[in-house]
């Protein structure tokens, strides 16, 4: 909304009469000049000069600790910041912060003092959507060369224009410190083709000696247009396939699983039972198989055992992507989910299929006690792994950290518990921390977040045993063509197997999103390496890129 207009729809009143915008909204005072009503939170519109203040207020009097996702866009008479704010106490304690800025001075305060993860969010902002960001410590594109010409998610964005990147674009940055006669550092490129790098990633890095003194994570060789993708896609039909592309490896369903509750709740669509059941299931099937290959890689990174760990963990993997094929056809991209429920129920014969999926979760203590007994107990794996790429609860925090990364650091936040969806809430599961803030903390939890899937595995093929033939239904009654009522907005989140997995919806009353977001676990994350890494040696920097288990298909979506 413009800086001039107020929002006249109702909020949701809380218990106590008052609702909890208007609290809110009291806290911040004059900070406040207008009112909006998202879908999953109330929103509250800020002058681009007091983005900082109005942070700093809600993060330290109001407990909001978490800055979940940043969203920018442009519309015909302003462009716009939407800030995402959650409490890692409290994850449906939620607030939008909307700065809305003029067509012809695109300029508003950056939230990076408040929070560090504003850094690269509001980075990619100015990048695609072109506002730029005062008090931002390095804005410049992250994306795209530093030559690329316009801001491709702007409405006056010319396609057709030829681009060229110039090879001073990719001179060394450190070249004057190397003429210097009294310098000791060293520039060293990693990457981008570097095989640990988990994907198309090149890492600057300076050295000073042997210790790392400074790091970039350079991202963008990747870039995918998946969000501009999903704009031009219908919300019924063709959106769905995209999200088994974004984090490739294994995950789909929980992709999948992101976009289906958005859109769901957008166009309030309530899914059966007996589906639910099954997206539990699978999705949790799709966790360990992604577990799987990070604790491989992670070995491979850390002393380069292949033939061992990786293949043992490549061969547990493969079991349950053949579990994984069997009920959904595919073996990588599932297309499973629907808006609704799921695209059909379960392969016949049941009994040979639960029977698979049992013999898997029977073998799997054996299996994990074997990865104990190679890796955890491995003199070289602690040598390099306990004590390394340090991370404070409150510095992950700050990051906006979330997923295995998060709970390595003693941070006990995930949405399966805390914004429960699915059939999470009914079954008996625990959520697994670790407070040794290191890389073989964070590798722990991967190895221990296994065991958790397998019980809720386990307790979902009960369910789906006996239940009765007759209520077995897969999908809810959606309508062929959905269209969302103009400007509704909404911001929801799953656990994905490497954080919180979130996606901004914004409606325009047609068939297809105005504004598709996506926030990629694996993009905040990967902004802590630097703090990982800082006064370490580079195997130490390659064991703290490991364990971040990122992928870089998410990371530039």
């Amino acid at each position: 909304m413009s800086l001039e207009e107020q929002q006249s729809d109702e909020p949701a009143e809380l218990e106590s009469g008052v609702s909890r915008g208007d609290e809110l909204a009291d806290l911040l005072g004059d900070l406040v000049v207008g009112r909006e009503e998202h879908m999953n939170a109330p929103g509250l519109v800020i002058r681009p000069d007091e983005v900082q203040d109005a942070l700093f207020k809600l993060r330290d009097e109001a407990g909001f600790d978490h800055l979940s996702c940043v969203t920018a866009q442009e519309y015909e008479d302003r462009y716009e910041s939407i800030y995402h704010l959650t409490k890692f106490d409290d994850r449906t304690d939620e607030v939008s912060v909307v700065v809305p800025t003029s067509k012809d001075n695109p300029v508003s305060q950056s939230a990076e003092p408040v929070f560090r993860t504003a850094d690269w969010h509001e980075r990619e902002a100015y990048d695609l959507v072109g506002i730029q960001y005062e008090d931002h410590p390095d804005l410049r594109r992250i994306l795209l060369p530093e030559t690329w010409q316009g801001h491709p998610l702007g409405l006056d964005y010319d396609q057709d224009r030829p681009q060229i990147a110039t090879l001073r674009e990719h001179a060394n940055p450190l070249e004057e410190d190397h003429r210097a006669g009294d310098s000791n550092t060293m520039y060293i490129n990693i990457g981008p083709h570097h095989p640990a790098t988990h994907g198309v990633l090149h890492v600057e890095t300076v050295v000073d000696g042997e210790q790392v003194v400074d790091l970039e994570s350079d991202i963008g060789y990747l870039h995918r247009c998946e969000e501009q993708m999903c704009q031009q896609g219908t919300y019924r039909h063709q959106i769905m396939p995209y999200p088994d592309r974004w984090d490739y490896i294994s995950a789909g369903l929980l992709n999948e699983w992101a976009y289906a509750r958005t859109a769901e709740d957008l166009a309030d669509i309530e899914v059966p039972e007996y589906a639910q059941i099954i997206r539990t299931m699978s999705a949790e099937l799709c966790r360990i198989a992604s577990h799987m290959i990070a604790l491989g890689t992670f070995a491979l990174d850390v002393y380069g055992d292949f033939t061992a760990i990786f293949m043992y963990a490549m061969r547990d993997r493969e079991i349950v992507q053949n579990i994984l094929e069997d009920l959904t056809g595919q073996r990588m991209m599932f297309n499973y989910f629907r808006l609704g429920g799921v695209v059909w129920d379960l392969p016949e014969p049941r009994e040979e299929f639960f029977e698979k999926i049992r013999d898997f979760l029977d073998g799997l203590p054996q299996a994990l006690e074997e990865y104990h007994d190679m890796i955890t107990s491995n003199e070289i794996l602690q040598a390099r792994t306990v004590g390394t790429g340090v991370l404070p609860p409150e510095v992950a925090k700050s990051y906006g950290a979330t997923g295995p990364v998060a709970r390595g650091s003693g941070i006990d936040y995930d949405l399966r518990r805390d914004d429960s969806y699915g059939y999470y809430d009914e079954l008996d599961w625990d959520v697994v921390v670790e407070d040794g803030c290191d890389n073989f903390s964070r590798l722990l939890v991967r190895m221990r977040e296994v065991e958790e899937s397998a019980k809720i595995i386990q307790q979902c093929v009960d369910l789906l045993e006996d239940w009765p033939e007759d209520e077995r239904n897969i999908q809810a009654n959606v309508p062929r063509t959905l269209k969302p009522e103009e400007d509704t907005e909404i911001y929801r989140a799953v656990e994905g197997a490497k954080g919180e997995l979130g996606i901004y919806i914004r409606a325009d009353g047609t068939d297809k999103p105005a504004r598709f977001k996506i926030r990629s676990p694996c993009f905040s994350n990967l902004q802590t390496l630097p703090e990982m890494s800082e006064g370490e040696y580079i195997p130490d920097m390659i064991a703290s890129l490991g364990s971040l288990d990122i992928v870089l298909g998410e990371v530039d979506r």
